[in-house]
């Protein structure tokens, strides 16, 4: 049952992140609810998970033309800083903590979206 969990939850995290959503944020709390698994540990297989499914989706927005080169680097650049800023902070602080801030920001997310919902 756990393996077909893992294809499960991984399945719905590709479409989510193909879509250009982040399979993360449901990723994430399906591991750690669903499945048990650390908060910590779920945020190290969704990186993981996450660098696959970017590379696809890169190649393909690359294909039709979706990704403009000069703007690009200084995007990832700062990106790169700050993942690697996130990642030192992660594995510091305690799961605990970190699954708190993570269901903050999804809450915050949420607000937001249903916000844009109402103003259409």
């Amino acid at each position: 049952m756990t393996i077909f969990l893992f294809v499960l939850f991984g399945f719905i995290a590709g479409i989510f992140g193909g879509l250009g959503m982040g399979g993360g944020t449901l990723l994430i709390p399906l591991l750690t609810i669903f499945l048990g698994l650390d908060q910590k540990l779920s945020q190290g297989i969704n990186l993981l998970s996450f660098l696959v499914m970017s590379l696809i989706a890169l190649v393909i927005h690359y294909k039709n033309g979706y990704i403009k080169g000069k703007s690009i680097w200084i995007i990832i650049l700062v990106g790169v800083i700050f993942s690697a800023i996130g990642a030192l902070v992660a594995s510091i602080l305690p799961s605990k903590a970190l699954r708190i801030a993570f269901g903050g920001f999804l809450c915050i997310l949420s607000v937001i979206e249903l916000v844009k919902v109402f103003k259409k």
